[in-house]
């Protein structure tokens, strides 16, 4: 089943590029222990996965002028905790958008 959720930004789609460029990069070493991978596929989108609980997610993320678009197949195990997966990407995307307005990247 696939996750789809949008946070919009007003970073422009050049900065939010990097901010996302940024983020995934330091995700491979933050969270080493769940394996996440990230590989742009395109100029604005980038393919990701990573590993809980024995499991592999795989999804997407694409950066837009006005947003980021990430979307994740979900397994069925692991829908009860949609909701608060959603929330922790949300306050991370939000964070770095504030790195980048703040000129922390």
């Amino acid at each position: 089943m696939g996750m789809k959720h949008v946070v919009n930004h007003d970073l422009g789609q050049e900065r939010a590029k990097e901010v996302a460029d940024k983020a995934l990069t330091t995700y491979v070493e933050k969270f080493a222990k769940y394996s996440p991978r990230s590989h742009w596929v395109s100029p604005n989108r980038a393919d990701i996965s990573f590993s809980v609980k024995g499991m592999t997610l795989n999804g997407s993320l694409e950066v837009q002028d006005r947003a980021f678009e990430l979307e994740l197949d979900v397994p069925f195990l692991l829908r009860p905790f949609k909701g608060q997966a959603l929330n922790v990407i949300e306050t991370e995307i939000r964070q770095w958008i504030s790195k980048a307005k703040a000129g922390q990247l």
